[in-house]
């Protein structure tokens, strides 16, 4: 729900005034300090000049997210243990387990690519999976258990970085890409993995962050004098990406949550150069990312180099539309845009020179920052086919150079977009605020101060 809306027609303003330091938030989009109204299960709270989702509230948070993470783990050990997927073609076929697609990797002298594919699809879920039933745990018995709140930390930054869901992808696709010469079988390992992503994406969607450190640390609040419906900047205030607690700045050279101790960030100004290095990395990469062979393939002794528009054209040719699409938005489409829309912010903010509202430009940051890690599936694709198919002369796939390379234009593109301030939006720009937003504007300044 809204925050503009949450409370009661009759609640006077000295009434709403009443509110508790620990429902003060900062918007990490904006900067705006809110006061969470009481939420009941089901109802969320965004923020009323961004629209950014501050909580949303579920029925049994523990016990839902400790459930969802322990079936989650079952489908992981299952899709490890079991054979993934398999293929026959005149005698001669070949079945991989999942961890083949990084193994393999390794003994084709690209451990870094085998890294990304091992963290992202195996080991960070892992991590993310043992720490939600760690902290759920410690809740249901009533007291956190040993390191709750460095486990707790972890979270915000693993996940990101978890893309079973990308990976399913990319198995859809290299069967499809292999399907039409050859016989597939898919394994039990096939089917839980596809679980696995479903249940790890409703687990990511179960936890309720703002509950969870409530939990583990009642006793934190605002700073007394909080005002809510200003920036937390203007307050010599700064809100935790982390844990959420609103802290005072006390002048210290690198500021710590006190609840957490994860460093802040205060608002300094615009500077956005972090994100601006990253973006000319990323450039420099994909030039060589698309130039060089993303994979090599030998049939009957003859090697044929293929890079990525050129499985793009391979696709057209064979009929296979839909997939010749997916490869070239996440590949091409993808890349190119995120790298450009990053590129434009960081324009605009300092210039000032567009017409699109602040509203639209934090809705085209929220995009650019979903849809980046989808590119990693022409890299999942390579390092199945390489681990499927490998027969030496008479049939075998081989990772080009163009992978690594790829492979390091995803990780810089999600990097350059976390590090992008999204509060540059709101502080850079001169333009007036639009009447939607002077409204949402108004009506925060009107809830709860201590």
């Amino acid at each position: 729900m809204d925050l503009t809306q949450t409370h009661p027609p009759h609640t006077t303003v000295h009434q709403r005034r009443s509110v508790s330091r620990r429902r003060f938030r900062v918007c990490h989009e904006c900067d705006l300090v809110v006061a969470l109204p009481a939420l009941a299960a089901g109802q969320k709270a965004d923020c009323p000049r961004c629209g950014h989702t501050l909580v949303r509230r579920h029925a049994n948070p523990a016990e839902r997210s400790l459930a969802l993470a322990l079936a989650t783990l079952i489908a992981l050990t299952l899709s490890v243990v079991f054979p993934f997927i398999g293929f026959e073609l005149s005698g001669i076929g070949n079945r991989i387990e999942l961890t083949d697609s990084a193994s393999t990797l390794i003994g084709l002298h690209q451990p870094l690519v085998a890294m990304c594919v091992l963290l992202t699809v195996i080991i960070l879920p892992l991590i993310y999976l043992l720490s939600i039933s760690w902290l759920c745990l410690g809740m249901l018995l009533g007291h956190p258990l040993p390191r709750s709140r460095q486990i707790a930390r972890t979270l915000r930054h693993v996940t990101p970085w978890m893309m079973a869901d990308v990976f399913v992808i990319g198995t859809l696709v290299s069967l499809i890409k292999i399907v039409g010469m050859a016989e597939i079988e898919l394994g039990l390992s096939f089917w839980t993995f596809c679980a696995f992503a479903m249940l790890l994406l409703l687990t990511t969607q179960s936890v309720d962050k703002d509950w969870l450190w409530f939990s583990l640390d009642r006793r934190a609040m605002a700073p007394a004098g909080t005002q809510a419906g200003r920036s937390a900047s203007e307050q010599n205030l700064c809100g935790c990406a982390t844990c959420g607690l609103v802290n005072a700045l006390s002048g210290k050279h690198k500021p710590r949550c006190r609840r957490c101790y994860e460093p802040l960030h205060p608002w300094h100004g615009i500077n956005n150069q972090a994100t601006l290095a990253l973006l000319a990395a990323a450039l420099i990469m994909y030039l060589p990312a698309n130039l060089y062979p993303i994979m090599v393939t030998t049939s009957l002794g003859n090697s044929t180099p293929s890079t990525i528009m050129g499985g793009v054209l391979l696709f057209l040719q064979h009929g296979d539309w839909p997939i010749a699409f997916i490869i070239f938005m996440a590949s091409v489409v993808v890349p190119v845009s995120k790298i450009l829309a990053l590129l434009w912010l960081c324009y605009v903010v300092k210039q000032d020179r567009s017409g699109l509202s602040r509203i639209n430009r934090i809705r085209l940051y929220r995009v650019t920052e979903f849809v980046g890690r989808w590119s990693m599936v022409d890299v999942f694709v390579v390092a199945i086919l390489v681990a499927l198919i490998r027969h030496g002369n008479l049939m075998s796939i081989e990772p080009g150079p163009a992978s690594l390379a790829f492979a390091a234009v995803v990780v810089l593109t999600m990097l350059a977009a976390m590090l992008f301030d999204q509060r540059s939006i709101w502080a850079g720009t001169r333009a007036a605020p639009s009447p939607q937003e002077q409204k949402n504007y108004d009506n925060a300044k009107e809830s709860n101060h201590v």
